[in-house]
């Protein structure tokens, strides 16, 4: 069929070169068909395997695969983000930062979108788990918080790899009417309630829980003790696994989103969680008018707060679709209405006027300046410690 007969790829680029060379020899030009051949060849063939890489993304599949804490998001930005841009998403929820990544960790995770927060983002960016995200896909990025920005700065340089979503606080909430019958002068504005083992124990029957979270626990007790809540002694996890041995007798269970519903249902009763988590369990004990009244504290000597990001794992499949989603979580409305739905403060200037009224005054989403300076972050950890600390933690979770 001659030199274009075949259409295989490896044809289709001779079939370029021979119709090149052959213009131009038309055209009077005395070209050598051997070393200008093949450097030719090269260019052409560079040229073609560029535009066959942009036509695939250009024709990725509508699909999208998001990887997410449970319960955080809004009960219609998934379906309204598939209604716009005729993207199928499959939604995966987990609970904890290390599951997510040993995942992550392990490769090939088949996500596009996961949400790590920021100490776990930032070893993840050092061990190459995530892309570079293209701003030029990124309208709404103008829309961010710029002190948001710079304090996440620390933990992804320049931004390069991940886009704010929400921030909060690790406190715990408490039954308030359990808690006055089991022990009337509670010391509610402390982490007595869970970490002084006389305090404790008074709970006991009614149920204390603590969140799935070592890194964040850890400098909860740190401060609790009076020490430095960003330490990166082993000598501290000893100290931290032997006081949380101490409280570990009276402690029901540990886990970041079954609290959930066990503090709305009466089930337990005092409970270190996620600020958002806190509220959301408040709020459905109010609509099940179940005389459940539950409060949310951040505690006197200090709580963590954290940040979490949308970030692209370097082999999502469809990268361009999980870009079209982040930009579309940017726009102020949608994330306002995430926040308005989750109770957590989020990371976009522009949202302000469409977060409730109801949400914006509350000092446990939105918490004052005098609040914010008893806040600690949570740091990404040194290798050592964090093997130590994964050590003391099933110590601790098995009680032995």
């Amino acid at each position: 069929m001659g030199v274009c007969g075949e259409f295989r790829l490896s044809d289709v680029l001779d079939c370029l070169v021979y119709f090149i060379f052959r213009v131009s020899a038309t055209c009077g030009n005395n070209l050598q068909l051997s070393r200008e051949n093949k450097m030719l060849k090269n260019i052409v063939r560079t040229m073609v395997g560029f535009a066959l890489i942009s036509t695939a993304h250009a024709q990725e599949e509508k699909v999208l695969n998001i990887y997410n804490w449970s319960d955080y998001i809004a009960k219609d930005t998934i379906a309204n983000f598939e209604a716009e841009t005729g993207i199928k998403v499959n939604y995966d929820v987990y609970d904890s930062n290390e599951l997510l990544e040993s995942k992550l960790i392990a490769g090939s995770s088949g996500y596009d979108v996961v949400v790590p927060t920021a100490p776990f983002l930032e070893r993840q960016i050092m061990s190459g788990v995530f892309a570079e995200l293209d701003r030029s896909k990124l309208s709404n990025y103008g829309n961010l918080d710029t002190e948001i920005l710079t304090r996440m700065a620390a933990h992804d340089p320049d931004n390069a790899h991940s886009v704010p979503y929400t921030w909060g606080t690790t406190g715990f909430a408490y039954n308030v009417d359990k808690v006055a019958a089991a022990m009337p002068d509670a010391p509610v504005d402390s982490w007595d309630m869970i970490l002084n083992p006389e305090v404790a124990e008074k709970f006991q029957s009614c149920g204390v829980t603590v969140a799935e979270a070592p890194t964040e626990v850890f400098g909860i007790v740190m401060a609790y003790l009076g020490k430095d809540p960003y330490s990166n002694d082993v000598k501290d996890v000893e100290l931290f696994e032997e006081h949380m041995l101490k409280v570990r007798p009276f402690i029901k269970y540990f886990h970041s989103s079954q609290n959930i519903n066990d503090l709305a249902n009466g089930e337990i009763c005092v409970s270190m969680g996620y600020n958002g988590d806190m509220l959301i369990a408040r709020d459905r004990a109010s609509e099940a008018s179940n005389g459940v009244d539950i409060k949310y504290v951040i505690p006197k000597e200090g709580a963590a707060i954290w940040f979490d990001s949308l970030a692209v794992p370097a082999d999502a499949p469809h990268p361009d679709n999980a870009h079209q989603f982040i930009n579309y979580m940017m726009r102020p409305q949608v994330i306002a209405d995430v926040s308005n739905y989750v109770f957590y403060a989020n990371a976009n200037s522009a949202s302000t006027e469409f977060v409730s009224d109801e949400v914006k005054s509350d000092p446990a989403i939105y918490p004052s300046e005098a609040v914010k300076a008893l806040l600690f972050a949570d740091l990404a950890d040194e290798r050592k410690f964090t093997r130590a600390l994964s050590r003391a933690w099933t110590t601790i979770k098995t009680g032995k």
